[in-house]
């Protein structure tokens, strides 16, 4: 059995001295995911660092109508704040489709977007993976990849992200607030996660010793909409194949501000960029929004089993498009 050490930091200049960037190390939140991993045998950390009692677990509305929210927050409260509920229910439809009352109860906000790839061939220390052993292969090209990426995926690594807050985030441009030896950054959630390219053993941007401290979601526009939408194998609490993040505002029927982002298609969210450029300006109609969401799509490439998430994802996306905008479909 490997020995693991404990330290429970009162502030953060003494967490990240604990830390100290070492490899083996790993900062302690709600558990949820680490201690999961711990049991499979996939991490074996040699000193886990517990931040719960830190000073990161506020909610705070800023003067500019942003919105801040702390690393150490737990999912149910995200989920059930009145100001997140009322300007962004995309966040908490995202939530409140992740996982059962018992674990939003204890995940936190930075767990829940640091979380590792669910792939069963990197939970599976029998199989070959790249991203848990680098070097060793990925299992999953060659095999059963119905669950894995049809964008931004490498030869080395087909997995994708699993967190469903993280793909409303990417829709909210939302920033991930860092703290470490080198001060305090602010990365956008879609760039703060890397596509697995050569080094799938690297799931995100940050550097030695940094730790999350909070996520800033800017003010959205007045009026503005927007909606989670998540498919799956069964009803219960499952990753998604695919799901949709979508923010719309309408201006006297003009598409004035959108943003689209898929989630279970790669390695981080994927925001649609072609789809929000092909709406914006425009008064859409069904048949703009397909084409829209098509010019995104069609750079899609799909592995042996997976191909049926392009369609997935095709209608999802159509579906929330057509219902933030209330686009009347022919009788």
């Amino acid at each position: 059995m490997k020995p693991v050490a404990y330290v429970r930091p009162r502030n953060l200049a003494e967490a990240a001295a604990a830390h100290g960037g070492r490899p083996e190390a790993r900062y302690l939140g709600g558990g949820t995911n680490l201690v999961d991993l711990m049991r499979l045998g996939v991490e074996r950390p040699d000193l886990l660092v517990d931040i719960t009692r830190l000073p990161l677990d506020a909610i705070e509305e800023q003067p500019d109508g942003s919105v801040r929210v702390g690393a150490t927050v737990r999912n149910s409260d995200l989920a059930t704040h009145p100001a997140l509920r009322d300007r962004y229910p995309v966040l908490p439809q995202a939530l409140l489709s992740g996982a059962s009352g018992q674990l939003r109860n204890m995940a936190t906000t930075a767990g829940n977007l640091l979380q590792r790839t669910r792939c069963g061939y990197f939970q599976d220390l029998s199989r070959p993976c790249n991203k848990r052993v680098p070097g060793s292969g990925c299992g999953a090209i060659e095999g059963v990849n119905r669950e894995h990426a049809v964008f931004g995926h490498s030869s080395l690594c087909v997995a994708t992200h699993p967190s469903d807050l993280a793909v409303a985030l990417a829709a909210l441009d939302a920033l991930v607030e860092l703290e470490g030896p080198g001060g305090t950054r602010a990365v956008p959630v879609t760039e703060f996660y890397r596509l697995p390219q050569d080094r799938p053993e690297v799931d995100t941007v940050m550097r030695p010793g940094e730790i999350v401290t909070g996520v800033v979601v800017p003010s959205a526009p007045e009026g503005s909409v927007s909606r989670y939408r998540k498919a799956r194998d069964r009803a219960g609490h499952t990753f998604a194949l695919a799901s949709v993040a979508a923010l719309v505002h309408l201006e006297r029927g003009v598409v004035g501000e959108v943003a689209l982002a898929f989630g279970g298609l790669a390695h981080r969210p994927w925001r649609a960029r072609r789809t929000e450029a092909a709406l914006l300006g425009t008064a859409p109609t069904a048949e703009t929004i397909e084409r829209a969401v098509d010019a995104e799509l069609a750079d899609a490439v799909p592995l042996r089993h997976n191909a049926y998430k392009v369609e997935l994802a095709r209608g999802l996306a159509r579906e929330v498009l057509e219902s933030l905008i209330e686009v009347r479909h022919p009788a």
